[in-house]
């Protein structure tokens, strides 16, 4: 658990609880969960390599990106999350990102994630169970 700084527009920044999660049988992904405590958490799924890349340099496009705060927040990386009801930035500590992501590597390294997919689980899930 970390606590990530959540700025939306109109709205005062505001520190809320977060946690990245990992699992092996999904080895792509990584899922952002935030919110309090009491309440139930918001759920981003994205690219484990978009929040390895977004260490060093601003990437993604679309819903996701990831992004460096070198000169304005030193220590600290952006994750802007976009939908149509709005965009969130999430302000989390890169000390924080960088311990999950060697505990994702020592898990499931990287180029061998292709060996942890369930292929049938996956094909199944496509194709709505049907064989």
């Amino acid at each position: 658990m970390v606590t990530v700084l959540v700025s939306v527009p109109a709205e005062l920044p505001a520190p809320l609880p977060a946690e990245l999660h990992y699992d092996m049988t999904d080895p792509y992904a990584v899922r952002l969960s935030i919110g309090a405590p009491t309440a139930r958490p918001v759920d981003w799924m994205f690219a484990r390599s978009l929040l390895t890349e977004g260490l060093q340099r601003p990437t993604g496009t679309g819903d996701v990106l990831v992004i460096p705060l070198h000169r304005c927040r030193p220590g600290s990386v952006r994750i802007v999350l976009r939908s149509a009801a709005g965009h969130a930035l999430v302000d989390i500590a890169a000390a924080a990102i960088d311990a999950f992501l060697r505990r994702t590597v020592s898990l499931v390294p990287p180029g061998t994630e292709s060996r942890h997919i369930d292929m049938d689980r996956a094909l199944a899930e496509l194709t709505g169970g049907q064989d």
